[in-house]
């Protein structure tokens, strides 16, 4: 199931499964706000976004589920964006009503941990859900463009589009200090295995797309483009980390069938770079016959393009000359 585009007049609802809202600064929700307004669209919140445990920084499980159940059931919602990424939204899994989702399918996006909830809903339902920005990422004052243009292509417009890489990226706490920022020359995607691929998208968040394996909430990655990403907390041994989870799923019978592998941008804390990330794939020689990709604008970084899960991608992988075609 594809859901429909978004026109103007449309609903967009605001929930917080992971984190809460309550970490946002006003200035940040009043930005987000406007520049959701400005694309013609009518933002609500969810009754529960402003709930927050002193430890885990979000509502309790029962808030988090009613405002997910709400939103799919509300017939004058179009969309649902998450709030922000977090650590837990997979203690919501057991209770989401998937039956609602079926019925009422919509746009359901966000990134980092919302990974748990975007493949669980498109595993248990086959809707297809979206890895893109928060709401919180509209509040960015600078350097959101690429990642609004984005946006735009993948839900107010129905025509494949190709992702070119972004002009220059950042990695600075934006959220802290709106004015003062650092943009880095994009080097842009780049090729580590040669070749093409066509198929169906399955990924986002690597360490949190983990978290569902051997459960119902993972979905089949038989023949599918995986797209995967992880943040900076593992440091410096980010490759390490990244291997290690790259591995756990490979080891999945399904794996042998995925078609190609597109990586999302590291951040600097991770201290990788081409080198490294050539290293980590050609020590996998379980690979050497798929295209892989790296430097791609998805993860924990900014700019972002939306991809969506369950959607289409076509991967034309050639030394030097990258195409990377999305639909959904």
């Amino acid at each position: 199931m594809i859901p429909e585009k978004l026109k103007a007049g449309d609903e967009v609802r605001i929930i917080a499964p992971s984190r809460s809202m309550i970490i946002l600064k006003e200035d940040c929700k009043k930005i987000a706000t406007e520049r959701l307004e400005e694309l013609g669209l009518k933002v609500t919140f969810g009754k529960h976004v402003l709930e927050a445990d002193e430890d885990y920084l979000c509502a309790s499980v029962n808030s988090r589920v009613e405002d997910i159940n709400e939103a799919f059931k509300d017939k004058n919602v179009k969309a649902i964006l998450t709030v922000i990424g977090g650590f837990n939204s997979n203690q919501i899994l057991d209770y989401i009503d998937y039956n609602a989702i079926k019925e009422n399918p919509k746009i359901f996006c966000g990134f980092s941990d919302i990974t748990a909830l975007s493949n669980a809903i498109y595993a248990k339902t086959g809707l297809v859900t979206y890895s893109g920005p928060h709401y919180s990422s509209f509040g960015m004052l600078k350097g959101f463009d690429y990642t609004l243009e984005y946006f735009k292509k993948m839900f107010l417009q129905n025509e494949e589009f190709e992702v070119i890489s972004s002009k220059e990226w950042s990695d600075d706490p934006w959220f802290s200090d709106q004015q003062n920022r650092e943009f880095i020359p994009n080097d842009g995607m780049f090729v580590i295995n040669e070749g093409t691929a066509e198929g169906n998208i399955v990924g986002g968040n690597l360490c949190t797309l983990n978290l569902l394996q051997g459960t119902e909430y993972m979905p089949d990655i038989k023949n599918k483009i995986l797209f995967l990403e992880d943040d900076d907390m593992a440091g410096k041994i980010y490759l390490m980390e990244f291997d290690r989870n790259l591995q756990s799923l490979m080891h999945m019978p399904q794996f042998k069938t995925v078609k190609g592998l597109v990586l999302g941008r590291s951040q600097k804390a991770t201290l990788m770079n081409k080198e490294k990330w050539i290293k980590l794939i050609k020590n996998k020689p379980e690979l050497s016959n798929i295209p892989v990709i790296a430097g791609a604008d998805f993860g924990h970084s900014t700019p972002i393009f939306t991809f969506p899960i369950g959607g289409y991608a076509k991967l034309q992988a050639k030394k030097n000359n990258i195409k990377l075609f999305i639909k959904g």
